[in-house]
């Protein structure tokens, strides 16, 4: 039957169902966390920062330790280049003063030989033990004695005279001019006759 009040023409309001108050409230809390997601990536940003400073901090330190090897490298170059000079500087000293005492041992031959036959004495004695100090102070040493072994790096043996039988190897027995040295540095051989161990015989 039908109800008098309601016109042909009216259709009946279908009631929504009450499901869509939640579909709303799902879409808000879905847009709250679209919003939210900024803020997470903001709170990224100063990890990001600590990461560039600390590798900034890794090419600093690559830095100095470029640098400190550099000064390592030169001052090392230069204690090399003071001992090179320094050795040099000592080397040319002493060629100086072995070209200037060269040829002072000549004049030594002499005084030696004046003494040798007493004919040093008066001015001419004070005069040699003057000379004889100064070229010891220049670092110029005498050597040779009978009786040394004999050493080709330092004696010049200008005749043999034979066997000795007191000597276990050759031995220099006369010294016909003395040696002279500045420090390790022969100036002058000394020139020597010297004598050879004797020979055994075996019986036969």
């Amino acid at each position: 039957m039908t109800d008098p009040h309601v016109t042909p023409d009216e259709e009946p309001v279908e009631e929504q169902p009450q499901d869509s108050f939640g579909d709303a409230a799902s879409e808000m809390a879905n847009e709250t966390e679209v919003e939210e997601e900024p803020t997470e990536a903001s709170s990224s940003a100063p990890a990001e920062g600590e990461v560039i400073a600390q590798d900034e901090l890794v090419v600093t330190q690559m830095a100095l330790a470029e640098r400190t090897a550099d000064l390592q490298r030169l001052q090392a170059e230069f204690l090399n280049y003071k001992r090179r000079v320094d050795r040099d500087r000592d080397l040319l000293r002493e060629n100086a003063t072995y070209a200037v005492l060269a040829p002072i041992t000549e004049v030594l031959d002499t005084i030696d030989r004046a003494r040798e036959h007493d004919e040093l004495d008066g001015g001419f004695k004070a005069v040699a033990e003057q000379l004889e100090r100064i070229v010891s102070g220049l670092g110029l040493t005498r050597f040779g004695a009978p009786g040394d072994p004999f050493d080709p790096t330092v004696h010049e043996a200008l005749s043999h005279l034979g066997e000795d039988p007191e000597v276990t190897v050759t031995t220099c027995k006369v010294i016909a001019k003395a040696g002279y040295k500045i420090g390790d540095r022969v100036v002058r051989a000394a020139q020597v006759l010297v004598v050879d161990p004797a020979s055994t015989t075996t019986d036969e």
